[in-house]
């Protein structure tokens, strides 16, 4: 595996790339750094929700309506 990057453009709200701005300032890292994170952590926990569906794979499925009737 090489560390190689890729180079893309994102468009960003306005607001949200002034909160990118003042983030990477105040850490000290650069904006793709912080976007790299998020999306990193974004996808570690999709592999997290998947593996807990298949550990309940199993599981029995109830309809909604069973489940809110058994609330009462």
């Amino acid at each position: 595996m090489t560390n190689a990057t890729k180079r893309i453009t994102i468009d960003f709200d306005p607001a949200i790339h002034r909160a990118l701005q003042r983030q990477a300032a105040e850490a000290n890292r650069s904006i793709s750094a912080l976007v790299n994170d998020a999306v990193r952590r974004s996808l570690t926990e999709d592999v997290e929700d998947l593996s807990a569906f298949d550990e309940r794979d199993a599981e029995p499925n109830l309809p909604f309506e069973d489940v809110v009737k058994d609330l009462n």
